[in-house]
């Protein structure tokens, strides 16, 4: 019997040695999840990016017409200092997609000063940035490093099969805490955000905050792979963030890269929304079984992808590769996916028949931009320096020689001579600048203007007759 006890207290020591071993080796296995792995394995390849930009203080006189009389006065009197100028930085995150040649992604909104870029590995390494293009309607940019040897980098992953509830990992800089990592889940896809000024489309929601100093960082599957780039372009967010889908990133990427710039595919069509007023005065059924939504083509140009295919006016648009096609912003959105020289297929209904096409899109031909400026806004242009009468040749921009009464433009008191100094955020300087400007514009509904008459400035926003 005491030989029987000494046994189990001999049985007992054993267990409480091997339970001991297990603690620090076998319990670390079971505390590193899934999550814990991708957080490991991505962390080194987010970045911080902090970007400087010189802002000039206005002369809290200056209502005084910037007399020198009178800053010397309240100089002088009132014993102030006016700040000329000062730094302002602002934090963002990004990721490195290209170890071996220094490229990173991130938010084009985080990089929109002019000033110096510095980019934070975290071994804690600082870089200064270079841009290498940046896309403010899809809210990316890439930038690039130099590194003397091979970065860690993120491996690509896939949007196109993410799941509504599954898991999802953020990783950046909110409000300047380096490498936070937050958690959740994918609450909604394709969902379209409208700021200010613009309307982003095809968001992931995530039930992951995502704060100021989050924009530009990796949204990771729970292998660690990138399928998104997180985005805090929504001031009213609370409890919940966006994603850019990875593989709407990816054709932006290779532009930035190959080009400096987004360059829109082209297949030589003008689309307006289908309704049953149309279909009945083309003769065409609307019956379920066929399709209730569509766009229908209104307009094919000569000698154009479209054209060469055999698309014609009065063909219904009702989808282009998987995705379904019911509205004008639908049709956009996909040919905005598109890289110019991808071969696509556009289903469509003809004469009540469904049909599959096959387009081939290319880059906007530059010698149809003039006549693509007159049918979007109805005006022709020239270079301010072929104007004798104009006195602002100097600091650039394009004159309006013609403007159709009809245009929009001259409903709402746009002339000849005015001059034309912006399209967006893209400075005209001469008549390349404006022909590219509206080629990138072309897909979009509406663009702004900045006019100049005489020496007065004006934003004009006017709608596109696309």
């Amino acid at each position: 019997m005491k030989r029987l006890k000494i046994m189990r207290i001999v049985l007992l020591m054993t267990g409480l040695v091997f339970m001991t071993g297990l603690s620090g080796s076998a319990q670390n296995d079971l505390r590193e999840t899934p999550i814990v792995r991708a957080v490991k394995k991505i962390g080194p390849a987010v970045v911080n990016i902090s970007s400087e930009q010189t802002v000039r203080q206005r002369n809290p006189f200056s209502n005084f017409g910037g007399n020198p009389l009178f800053d010397n006065f309240f100089k002088d009197f009132f014993d102030y200092q006016i700040p000329q100028q000062f730094n302002r930085s602002s934090l963002g995150s990004g990721v490195i997609i290209d170890g071996s040649r220094g490229y990173i992604l991130t938010n084009a909104h985080v990089i929109e000063s002019t000033g110096k870029i510095t980019v934070i590995l975290k071994d804690e390494r600082e870089f200064e940035a270079k841009i290498i293009g940046a896309d403010p309607d899809s809210d990316l940019a890439v930038l690039k490093i130099p590194a003397d040897s091979a970065l860690p980098s993120i491996e690509m992953g896939t949007s196109d099969d993410l799941m509504i509830g599954e898991t999802v990992i953020a990783i950046g800089n909110p409000f300047g805490f380096s490498h936070t990592v937050t958690t959740g889940v994918i609450s909604a896809l394709g969902r379209s955000i409208r700021t200010d000024d613009k309307i982003f489309q095809d968001f992931i929601q995530i039930d992951a905050s995502i704060n100021p100093g989050n924009s530009g960082g990796p949204l990771l599957n729970i292998n660690g792979e990138l399928i998104g780039i997180n985005t805090a372009i929504y001031a009213k967010a609370q409890g919940i963030g966006f994603a850019i889908p990875i593989n709407k990133a990816k054709r932006i990427i290779s532009d930035l890269i190959q080009f400096g710039e987004v360059v829109q595919a082209w297949i030589g069509i003008a689309v307006q929304p289908l309704d049953s007023g149309i279909s009945q005065y083309l003769g065409k059924s609307m019956k379920n079984d066929v399709t209730a939504k569509g766009v229908i083509i209104r307009e094919v140009d000569s000698d154009s992808p479209a054209s060469r295919a055999g698309l014609v006016v009065g063909d219904i648009i009702t989808g282009i590769g998987n995705r379904n096609i019911a509205t004008v912003s639908d049709y956009t959105n996909s040919l905005r996916n598109t890289n110019a020289g991808d071969t696509i297929t556009i289903q469509i209904i003809r004469n009540g028949k469904k049909l599959p096409v096959s387009v081939k899109s290319t880059v906007f031909p530059e010698d149809r931009a003039p006549s693509l400026a007159y049918r979007l806004l109805g005006i022709k242009v020239a270079e301010t320096s072929s104007n004798k009468k104009s006195r602002h040749s100097a600091s650039g921009g394009v004159m309006i020689t013609e403007i159709d009464p009809k245009s929009q433009l001259a409903r709402i008191g746009a002339d000849r001579t005015d001059i034309i100094r912006q399209i967006d955020d893209i400075p005209v300087q001469d008549m390349s600048d404006f022909y590219r400007s509206i080629i990138k514009c072309q897909q979009k509904p509406s663009i702004v203007l900045l006019l100049q008459r005489a020496e007065q400035l004006y934003h004009i926003t006017v709608k596109l007759s696309n």
